[in-house]
């Protein structure tokens, strides 16, 4: 889909990202490179329709003559549409030569994050005037081993039901308060049959591959 944005706010975002702590080895620090303003010159130019039509004149001589005009541009993907679950997937692997190496690297993660500094200014799904879009966390999923082998073991909150989530995802409403009792719970490890309680600081350290978070604000 192509739209047309004012371009004084086109790179905008919900909350001041300048104000984050950016240490590197988070998630915050992820999310921020994944979302950084990128300029596209030289080689990287963008095609531009409206300067090529404007510059050869009718789509169709375009076509014939195969002629086209690129311009210098900027890029920013942000995300338009906070979804009711937000599933993180980190990249466990990287290329070694011909294989691939596994990345045993701790990524801290928090409890609450708030994905506002990462939301376009008009992100459908927020309320007018809120400058927070928060998420609590309620399951991780670890993995141990190598590229070749290993297992997946899970982390999972048992915690009261989030009714702002139940009337994000059945009545489309957006979250208008904090619940704080959601934040709260008792965390599990979960590997195959075995099931015991631990804390949250044990989540907090684990290897995290895919993180999820429920919608609170």
């Amino acid at each position: 889909e192509v739209s047309t944005e004012d371009p004084e706010t086109a790179f905008c975002t919900l909350a001041n990202r300048e104000d984050l702590n950016l240490e590197e080895g988070s998630v915050h620090h992820c999310l921020y490179q994944f979302t950084r303003n990128e300029k596209l010159t030289e080689t990287n130019k963008l095609l531009c329709d409206v300067c090529t039509q404007r510059h050869y004149g009718p789509k169709n001589t375009i076509k014939s003559e195969k002629k086209y005009v690129y311009t210098n541009a900027k890029k920013q993907m942000l995300i338009s549409l906070a979804p009711p679950i937000l599933t993180l997937h980190l990249k466990r692997f990287q290329q070694a030569g011909f294989n691939l190496r596994k990345i045993n690297r701790h990524i801290k993660f928090p409890e609450v994050i708030d994905l506002a500094p990462f939301c376009t200014v008009k992100c459908k799904n927020v309320a007018e005037g809120n400058a927070k879009v928060l998420y609590s966390l309620y399951g991780v999923v670890e993995h141990s081993g190598t590229m070749r082998s290993g297992h997946y073991t899970a982390y999972t909150k048992m915690r009261s039901m989030n009714n702002h989530l139940s009337d994000l995802v059945l009545r489309g409403q957006s979250p208008q308060a904090l619940e704080t009792e959601t934040v709260k719970g008792q965390w599990f490890h979960i590997s195959d049959t075995h099931v015991q309680p631990v804390s949250a600081s044990k989540v907090l350290s684990s290897q995290a591959y895919l993180l999820f978070y429920e919608r609170l604000l």
